[in-house]
């Protein structure tokens, strides 16, 4: 717990000072995690361990913003990273596409040994990801693929899987209400110029939509936390015998929604008369409380703790391995198995899987939400 209280205090103080233009052209080395603050425009992160080697592998990771489970994100990202006594380069475009490739093209003129960054944009990314490329820098993306050009490798959540489980999570709800698959339900979605955005979509009809009867309201959220909440005041007002509602991220949409529930007077718990059926993605902590206190149904969990999984494949393109498409198996591990399989545009993609957290499992140590550092 300790440790992660050190990431968390370093991420809480990066999140106010990160969102300059530019980096430092050399970062500071360490014999500790710390913030090395420079009067330039930019703020580094470096973690390394106590006796250096020969060459300490720099990471650049460039953050889109830390909002929802991006900050968890670049938590992990920091401890893979402190285990293996990397150093590693934070940038921070606090939501800004073209911010996040001018920050690659500093990590790149700062010569990192390896780039890993959740993309602001999955297409516009790879205007900096080929550069990357030029510059024979591996580049690697976390959570979101890039769209319509090739890099090294993804690691993400089976996002269609996770939207999936919620869909039929949903269906399961409305038939148990009703005896049939009928009903209306409002979704809330991520930004849907992002590949993630898009899979937790398409997952989530893969199932609702073989059933005719059901009626799908959808609403753009773009992650934003205030335009979910909109959404669902709006959607109430027209629809005041709203059924459920699917949402893309719990982490991002689950407080607003509970209080819009709690404002129209709509906020009953599971199996209480007039509960809204409330499905979502992420696992996130809020979310599984949300689970835990009966007001959701259920939630698919991201096994985001382990997303510093991608620093063992920086790992072996460094070291000259070629990467190929396969399983990765860990036992005990709820993401276990992934599948890593090559997409239209030539990136492996490495998804680990979700799981669907109801009241029956939402205590598991494994999930995202009860996850501590030992």
């Amino acid at each position: 717990m300790k440790t992660r209280a050190a990431l968390v205090l370093i991420l809480l103080v990066a999140s106010f000072v990160l969102g300059a233009c530019a980096a430092p052209a050399t970062p500071q080395v360490v014999v500790q995690t710390q913030i090395v603050e420079k009067p330039v425009q930019s703020t580094v992160i470096v973690q390394q361990t106590a006796v250096p080697a020969k060459h300490t592998v720099t990471i650049g990771f460039a953050a889109p913003g830390l909002v929802g489970g991006q900050i968890n994100i670049q938590e992990t990202i920091l401890r893979y990273a402190q285990d293996k006594g990397w150093q590693v380069v934070v940038t921070n475009s606090n939501g800004d596409a073209q911010k996040q490739n001018d920050d690659i093209d500093q990590l790149i003129a700062q010569g990192v040994d390896a780039i890993v960054t959740v993309p602001q944009d999955s297409a516009g990314i790879c205007a900096a990801a080929e550069k990357a490329k030029a510059a024979n820098i591996p580049f690697f993306t976390v959570d979101r693929s890039p769209i319509g050009c090739a890099i090294d490798l993804t690691l993400l959540s089976d996002n269609r899987l996770a939207g999936q489980q919620a869909g039929q999570a949903m269906v399961d709800a409305l038939k148990a209400k009703y005896g049939s698959e009928k009903g209306t339900v409002l979704e809330i979605t991520g930004d849907l110029g992002q590949n993630v955005g898009q899979l937790r979509r398409d997952g989530f009809h893969d199932i609702v939509d073989k059933y005719p009867d059901i009626k799908v309201i959808q609403k753009v959220g773009n992650w934003d936390a205030q335009k979910g909440a909109e959404a669902v005041r709006e959607v109430l007002t027209a629809n005041p015998d709203l059924d459920g509602i699917y949402m893309h991220s719990d982490a991002v949409y689950i407080s607003g929604t509970l209080a819009e529930l709690k404002a129209a007077n709509k906020l009953f718990k599971v199996g209480e008369t007039g509960h809204v059926i409330l499905t979502s993605v992420d696992g996130s902590p809020a979310g599984v409380q949300a689970v835990k206190d009966g007001w959701a149904d259920e939630s698919s969990n991201q096994p985001i703790p382990d997303f510093g999984l991608v620093l063992d494949f920086v790992e072996k393109v460094l070291n000259g391995e070629t990467l190929t498409e396969g399983q990765l198996t860990k036992d005990g591990a709820l993401w276990s198995p992934a599948v890593i399989k090559k997409n239209a545009d030539g990136t492996l993609e490495c998804f680990l899987s979700t799981t669907a957290v109801t009241a029956a499992n939402a205590d598991n140590p494994g999930l995202w939400a009860n996850f501590t550092v030992n």
